[in-house]
């Protein structure tokens, strides 16, 4: 098991996004106030806080966020996890694993520029919200057993 580190958004897709205190996912939807919020299969990305300190050792000044990344996270191996697997975070908030990486939106969009690599098309991971609720950091984040 796992934790929540940060949660972000952005109301512009191909952005850097902004760490907030609290995210709503709304069912089928994704998260209020995300510009990936909609009826599709990547409504929501997460990334493991230990690939961020991986590029923090390139570039100390790097903040959660800068990778696109809506919900980072803390002691949980997301290499391990495979698409329909889903995870649950704090009492019910369900997320389904849909994709694992992606391409980038153009090679210089603005995260790649403001982070030199980025780390999103091979490891991170993009869900679809299968149960909603609010999420906010420090929340525990771990596999759904089935």
């Amino acid at each position: 098991m796992g934790i929540v580190e940060a949660v972000c958004i952005s109301e512009k897709k191909g952005v850097i996004k902004t760490a907030v205190d609290r995210i709503s996912l709304r069912r089928e939807w994704g998260i209020e106030g995300d510009a990936h919020a909609g009826e599709w299969h990547r409504q929501v990305s997460v990334l493991a806080g230990e690939s961020i300190d991986r590029m923090r050792k390139k570039m100390p000044e790097l903040d959660h966020g800068m990778f696109a990344e809506n919900i980072v996270t803390r002691g949980i191996d997301l290499s391990h996890l495979s698409i329909g697997d889903s995870l649950i975070i704090g009492t019910g908030a369900i997320l389904e694993i849909t994709q694992i990486g992606k391409e980038c939106h153009n090679a210089g969009c603005a995260i790649k520029v403001a982070t030199g690599e980025c780390i999103m098309p091979k490891e991170g991971l993009f869900c679809r919200v299968i149960e909603g609720g609010t999420i906010t950091a420090g929340m525990a984040i771990k596999k759904r057993v089935q």
